[in-house]
């Protein structure tokens, strides 16, 4: 029989990974009405447009929580500097986003983790063992058969899209720089704002064209998703244990080749299919030696 403490435990992580799980369906199905919606507008303007609205919600809710009190801590020190990273990564990610299958960029994206691992050990001097650095060639090798470099037919935005993981790395990084005392919503103002000003000023250049009602609600809508996927996805990672939910951030990419198939009838290629395989095995092995690291250390401690 579990002790009370053993069943509470359980039920927080159950919640987490139900939470890291939905954060997930949200941010693809964010991706997918942008990009639909991207059929017919430029993409720095959908951008803006998008984040005009989820930096209203934001914002309300921020007030609602009454986090608005200190709204100054935007703009101040690593929140900041997060913020502008986080803009570049999205720029960056939702821009090829555009141009290349659903699946296939939310794959590419997904080789963040093994990114992580790599700046831990080249900025933050963390030792890593030998089968930690072959998982992420293993993991590199998964990523260039998606994304397939060719000397003829050579598409750059898988290119693009690898720039904005290494920029989401970058941002995941500084997060767990961030003090403890800063709320969550107002890290996830601060993102939406600096998302909402660069794609502003990209739309100024690249100019805009008439958009309509249809257009207006398939944005509403992503904002909406966009806004519950920052929500859920801070509850899970302040709550349960990281190495128990942070492997259900792969089902997103179960969530993007579903939704890539039913709208788009995007099948990856057998090369593609390969390198998704390989990304996974690699990305859940280094999860998984996290978790044992872990588990010992707590062990020695304890003993």
């Amino acid at each position: 029989m579990h002790s009370p403490e053993e069943v509470a435990r359980r039920a927080v992580n159950a919640r987490s990974i139900a939470s890291m799980a939905g954060s997930m369906a949200c941010f693809v199905v964010n991706d997918a009405l942008v990009k639909y919606a991207s059929q017919s507008l430029p993409a720095a303007q959908l951008i803006f447009l998008r984040g005009v609205m989820a930096t209203v919600l934001v914002l309300a809710v921020a007030h609602a929580l009454g986090a608005t009190t200190r709204i100054g801590d935007i703009v101040r020190g690593k929140v900041a500097v997060r913020a502008v990273v986080d803009a570049a990564a999205t720029m960056l990610y939702l821009s090829s986003l555009f141009h290349l299958p659903l699946g296939n960029a939310t794959a590419i994206n997904l080789a963040a983790p093994l990114v992580m691992v790599a700046f831990a050990v080249l900025f933050l001097g963390e030792r890593v063992a030998l089968a930690y650095w072959l998982a992420i060639l293993v993991g590199f090798a998964g990523v260039l058969l998606i994304i397939q470099p060719r000397a003829g037919g050579f598409n750059g935005w898988a290119w693009v899209c690898l720039l904005g993981t290494l920029f989401h790395a970058t941002r995941d990084l500084l997060t767990r720089q961030i003090a403890q005392n800063i709320p969550s919503i107002l890290i996830t103002l601060a993102t939406a704002a600096a998302v909402t000003i660069l794609s502003g000023i990209t739309s100024a250049v690249q100019g805009w064209k008439p958009f309509g009602a249809f257009e207006v609600m398939l944005l509403a809508a992503a904002s909406v998703f966009l806004a519950a996927g920052y929500y859920l996805i801070i509850n899970a990672m302040r709550h349960g244990e990281m190495s128990l939910t942070a492997p259900f951030r792969y089902t997103s990419l179960l969530f993007a080749l579903v939704i890539g198939f039913v709208v788009w009838g995007e099948v990856p290629n057998l090369p593609a299919w390969c390198g998704i395989g390989l990304l996974l095995a690699s990305g859940l092995y280094v999860l998984h030696q996290e978790r044992t690291r872990r588990t010992q250390g707590a062990h020695k401690k304890n003993s």
